[in-house]
């Protein structure tokens, strides 16, 4: 079955639906809910004034629109932009000459081609990251120059074959030229361009002596992106990296939250015995609030699911982390049935879309700030239907 054959309803009514509203009436979605909603307050939403004048429930288009074309790219960012994402979001790993670059992981073997570079088979290695043995290539074994020889390519071809078509189009960017990127697209689209940036691993980076948060915050300064004001979140699973970046700058920060039974790691090396748990209790909140502004837990944490995979009972996190100053901003959504709470999936099909707006509608109820989506077209509807019915 080709790429074309194999659209199903599911994926057609939401795209249909998303392809209406973004494309069939621009003045209403490009311009968007929250600048409708600042226009009539007498600005730009959050232009100049912080996250909290963002309009609320923000859309984050996570690794930009990953759903529809390879992760981290300028490709990816542009068209997060393009189909509604309020803030787009960049993963941070270091190359071996010290310069930031956008990948989820520091393993690029399957986000770019670089098994197909004879000249890099030598750098093919096995690491300990985080506790973890991975075999593959990775960014620290490679100058800037070497890095962009190779071009990016979609992580999950077996679910997202469509993105394979994008395959070898970009390079893997620089966070310096995202920041270029996205001064130049506030100046195209008349607004500032939001960003919600993470270190990857910064403890294990930190030990080989390539330090994430002074590079970022060096970065950050140069751009005029450190101010508390500035349109950037900083985000990280590992909460002395957001301390160590309040130090640096005053842009807000994230604490991101897995599993309830994890620690972040730099916990483990520091033997601090905390879990995740600990940390979503009024206590573990208002430390968090003592130097961060907002915390991205993941979706299974505001909503648990069953032992079926369906969702069950609303935790108390949104109220208690909203008692403590904080915004939320829970990781992930995605329309395909694989990655959709068990009752919200349609067909038998893993690839196909599921009721993503029906499972967006549970999760936005909550009273969330916020919500990282890899189809942020799909995700500024549902929050426009819970907008619309306020």
């Amino acid at each position: 079955m080709t790429q074309g054959e194999r659209r199903t309803p599911a994926r057609r009514t939401v795209l249909g639906a998303a392809g209406a509203t973004v494309l069939g009436a621009s003045t209403t979605l490009a311009a968007g809910t929250g600048t409708a909603q600042a226009a009539a307050q007498g600005g730009t939403p959050g232009r100049g004034h912080g996250y909290r004048s963002l309009p609320v429930p923000i859309v984050i288009g996570h690794r930009g629109a990953a759903g529809y074309r390879p992760e981290h790219t300028l490709g990816s960012y542009r068209h997060a932009l393009d189909i509604g994402a309020h803030v787009v979001e960049q993963d941070l790993v270091p190359t071996r000459d010290g310069h930031l670059v956008c990948r989820h992981e520091n393993d690029i073997s399957g986000t770019t081609d670089v098994a197909d570079h004879p000249e890099f088979a030598s750098r093919k290695t096995t690491k300990t990251v985080d506790g973890v043995t991975i075999t593959g290539w990775f960014t620290e074994d490679f100058t800037l120059a070497e890095l962009k020889t190779l071009r990016a390519k979609e992580r999950i071809p077996a679910t997202r074959q469509e993105n394979t078509l994008y395959d070898g189009r970009w390079t893997v960017p620089t966070f310096e030229e995202v920041l270029d990127w996205a001064e130049e697209e506030g100046r195209r689209r008349g607004r500032e361009i939001w960003l919600h940036v993470e270190t990857k691993h910064p403890s294990y980076f930190r030990s080989l002596g390539l330090g994430l948060e002074e590079r970022l915050a060096k970065l950050l300064r140069r751009y005029g992106r450190h101010r508390a004001n500035s349109p950037v979140f900083l985000q990280s699973f590992e909460p002395s990296s957001i301390q160590r970046l309040a130090e640096l700058v005053d842009a807000p920060g994230v604490v991101l939250l897995s599993g309830p039974s994890s620690r972040p790691w730099d916990f483990v090396e520091a033997g601090d015995p905390r879990t995740v748990a600990d940390l979503v209790t009024p206590e573990g909140l208002s430390w968090i609030a003592s130097y961060a502004k907002g915390i991205g837990p993941t979706l299974d944490l505001v909503i648990p699911k069953d032992a079926s995979g369906r969702l069950g009972t609303p935790t108390t996190l949104v109220r208690d982390a909203h008692a403590e100053g904080l915004v939320l901003h829970p990781y992930t959504h995605r329309n395909e049935n694989t990655f959709l709470p068990a009752d919200f999936r349609r067909g038998t099909d893993p690839t196909a879309y599921g009721d993503a707006f029906g499972a967006l509608k549970r999760y936005l109820e909550t009273g969330i700030d916020g919500i990282f989506s890899d189809n942020p077209d799909t995700a500024r509807l549902a929050a426009a239907d819970l907008t619309a019915r306020d």
